[in-house]
């Protein structure tokens, strides 16, 4: 069973809102929801073409979201500057 579209928007904003803490950008609460949740479908996709499992429901929605917020920010850091 997959994520709701409510818990996805908390989720994903949690994974934007934590991967900014650690990258060091913020860019506020609407965008850190859309960095989650892109950030989550882009870290799935790496997973799955790695074979790389993480927990299933909520919190491997999270741990993806955070991994791929992490990556997206990262790259905007790289751009930023």
């Amino acid at each position: 069973m997959g994520v709701g579209w409510i818990a996805a928007i908390i989720i994903g904003g949690l994974a934007g809102w934590l991967a900014g803490i650690l990258i060091g950008l913020r860019f506020g609460v609407f965008m850190n929801i859309v960095i989650g949740i892109i950030g989550a479908l882009l870290a799935n996709a790496i997973f799955d073409s790695a074979n790389i499992h993480v927990a299933s429901g909520w919190l491997g929605y999270l741990v993806q979201g955070f991994v791929g917020s992490c990556i997206l920010l990262f790259v905007a850091k790289l751009v930023r500057n």
